[in-house]
């Protein structure tokens, strides 16, 4: 203990000198960056401690309490190295199991492990854990997937806990619910009583209480088309039919039934035993989520996207922002955590016709791992524990513990979006310029949906650009009123406003904005506004497919051995895909000029694709790809950019795909990447030329 001690102060040190709690410096010319306003601390973590934070509480003495993966619970004394002295870590408990939330209790800890509630307690008063409690204990199958989260505390007093599907054996990107109450929400009491509560869930790892009601975070998948927020109630069904395998038991409030989901999907698909046929053999024909709503009562459609590879891949915890200002102007809004983006978005709810509803915005990216949990402090600065294994992330580190600390300065952002009976009411954080708030040309908005179909994931569906037809700012520059046309009930609705300056010329810090608009609003329609009407639009650009000056005069994507090739390949390769974001080859090697006819398969439970790109280009090529935004899975993924060299299609679960192409005529180490968003900082290999 004492050179654990002795690292850690060594390690605290350094901190300070790095600006460990140090704000920046006021300046009155802040260019537009995340850390002029919300700036990040890394708390160092002592030598020997493995911190993949799986849950993390705020104690009532401002100590945190942090339950990792591997089964431990930490307490961190002085978390915020206040008076210029260490934080202090101390092991509270030990030889649990996959510890995945944790909450405070009248003097206890109470945490979500693979298969039961378990409150601890130190009854001697020495430090450390000496009573572990079962509150309730759930069945569980074995199965890896097999996640159990929680709890939450509810305002009676119980308890919210979920779990996640785990997967088929035959069918394995399917998912299923082997046991009793795998893919539901719980209600459980301290004295040990549980009620089911809502079915339909995949891998809910976010679980929020906001002003009393239960919301969810959910992640892309099987069945879920992309990550969002969902408002539960009792009773509810929320999309994935697994857990409807339960639904017929006595204590299950869901009244809908695995036949009501499978029937209006595709005949061919057993709600037993999963799809008859391969995902990529199931026909094109899925609805939308909230056009099966419409046939089936019970079904909860989500109250906020949150689209994949844009704000994230892997939705995990769910906080409010307090409203006391010390963490800037957005009080009483969520903030949702991305694991595999390392990145935390902000959302606005509002409700309209008996529903929630709202809008996303990106708030903070770039933390060192992977966001799994997130408490608040007792200065109001926000913790942020962190993992990554097995999983990926696109922060560098394994796992990490941060602090998001508000430096007084107010940043230019979207504060909040309203729907209106025949628009959207925008509202910022400072007034805005008249003059570029009335330039149509400033604005764009996009509406779309995903697919509500068994394969994994969804393409971007029914696109559609709604014209703005006036706009109206308010008397103090916070609002603008849009007039718009095309809006529809249910759908996402990208808003972007990249021409849009405060007074003083700036530009918003986070110009794009995702509505779910589940209801439009009754009342006045916009009067007294300025009509307007946009120029032209550009024509889309074409699929990338073109070569840029590679020595090879094949196109970037050949699927037929070129005809010249009368001798056929020079080097056949066929490279496949291994769990937790990885190639099954690190390295190939192949002769310069050669010619190479590769074949990827995807054994994955997610699409991937395969791109070669020239030196030192893939980490730059993987983020032109998640700037693709809403292009991005039309286009594969594959951004038009002259430092690819070569890509096959985006590659379906179980599917396949085989290229043709000329190996670089310069020796040396070129990278092969998947870009789907989330995947290239860890899925990548070594393409060696040799002479």
């Amino acid at each position: 203990m004492k050179d654990i001690r002795r690292q850690f102060s060594r390690l605290f040190l350094i901190g300070l000198s790095l600006g460990f709690s140090q704000l920046p410096a006021q300046n009155k010319s802040l260019p537009a960056t995340e850390d002029n306003y919300y700036s990040m601390q890394r708390l160092p973590i002592p030598e020997g401690i493995v911190l993949e934070a799986g849950g993390l509480v705020t104690l009532p003495n401002g100590s945190l309490a942090l339950a990792t993966r591997r089964g431990d619970v930490w307490i961190i004394d002085n978390p915020d190295g206040r008076n210029n002295t260490r934080p202090y870590y101390r092991k509270f408990a030990s030889g649990l199991h996959e510890i995945l939330g944790l909450a405070y209790y009248d003097g206890d800890l109470i945490m979500a492990q693979r298969s039961e509630l378990t409150r601890i307690k130190d009854t001697n008063k020495d430090g450390r854990a000496d009573v572990y409690e079962t509150v309730y204990s759930w069945p569980v199958s074995g199965h890896y997937h097999e996640y159990s989260y929680g709890p939450r505390f509810l305002p009676d007093g119980s308890m919210i806990v979920t779990g996640n599907v785990a997967f088929g054996d035959n069918d394995w990107w399917a998912g299923q619910s082997r046991v009793p109450w795998r893919g539901w929400a719980m209600r459980v009491t301290l004295d040990g009583k549980m009620e089911p509560w809502a079915a339909g869930a995949r891998s809910p790892a976010g679980i929020g209480i906001v002003d009393g009601e239960f919301f969810y975070s959910e992640n892309q998948g099987d069945w879920m088309g992309s990550g969002y927020i969902t408002h539960v109630e009792k009773g509810d069904f929320l999309g994935h039919p697994a857990g409807l395998r339960w639904a017929d038991r006595p204590e299950s409030p869901v009244k809908v039934r695995q036949s009501d989901i499978y029937s209006r999907v595709d005949p061919r698909i057993s709600p037993e035993g999963g799809p008859y046929v391969k995902p990529e053999n199931l026909p094109e024909r899925g609805k939308a989520l909230f056009e099966v709503a419409k046939e089936v009562p019970g079904i909860k459609t989500p109250a906020v996207w949150l689209p994949h590879g844009i704000l994230g891949i892997s939705t995990s915890d769910i906080t409010t922002i307090p409203k006391d200002h010390l963490f800037g102007p957005f009080g009483g809004q969520m903030l949702v955590g991305d694991q595999g983006q390392s990145k935390i978005s902000r959302v606005f709810l509002e409700k309209v016709k008996g529903q929630y509803q709202g809008g996303a915005v990106l708030f903070r990216e770039g933390f060192r791992s992977g966001v799994m949990r997130m408490t608040w402090g007792h200065d109001g600065s926000l913790y942020v524990g962190q993992t990554n294994r097995g999983w990926g992330s696109t922060g560098p580190d394994d796992y990490a513990l941060q602090r998001v600390v508000y430096t007084g300065r107010t940043p230019f952002e979207i504060l909040k979006i309203s729907a209106q009976p025949d628009g959207f009411e925008i509202e910022f954080t400072q007034p805005v310029d008249k003059a570029s708030a009335e330039d149509v040309n400033g604005y764009d908005i996009t509406g779309f949906i995903y697919k509500y179909h068994p394969v994994y994931g969804s393409p971007v569906i029914d696109d559609q650009n709604c014209a703005i037809k006036g706009i109206k700012v308010s008397s103090d520059g916070k609002k603008v009123r849009l007039l718009v046309e095309g809006l529809r009930e249910k759908y996402i609705h990208e808003i972007k406003l990249p021409g849009l300056k405060n007074g003083e010329g700036n530009a918003l810090l986070h110009n794009t904005a995702y509505y779910t608009l589940n209801a439009v609003p009754d009342g006045a329609k916009l009067t007294g506004y300025k009509a307007v009407k946009a120029a032209p639009r550009n024509a889309p650009e074409a699929a990338a497919a073109h070569a840029h000056g590679h020595t090879s005069k094949l196109a970037k994507r050949t699927v037929t051995q070129p005809s010249e090739w009368s001798g056929g390949p020079d080097q056949t390769f066929v490279l496949g895909t291994e769990p937790g974001l990885h190639f099954d080859k690190k390295e190939l090697v192949v002769k310069a000029g050669s010619r190479i006819k590769l074949t990827m398969t995807n054994t994955d439970d997610m699409p991937h694709n395969f791109l070669l790109v020239t030196r030192g280009s893939a980490n730059s090529v993987g983020e032109a790809a998640i700037n693709l935004g809403l292009k991005g899975n039309e286009l594969g993924y594959v951004p038009d950019l002259p430092s690819v060299l070569s890509h096959t299609k985006l590659i379906e679960p179980g599917g396949a795909d085989t290229i043709y192409f000329i190996a670089p005529s310069e020796p040396g180490e070129y990278t092969y990447v998947c870009t789907y968003p989330g995947h290239y900082f860890s899925m990548q290999g070594t393409l060696k030329v040799v002479p």
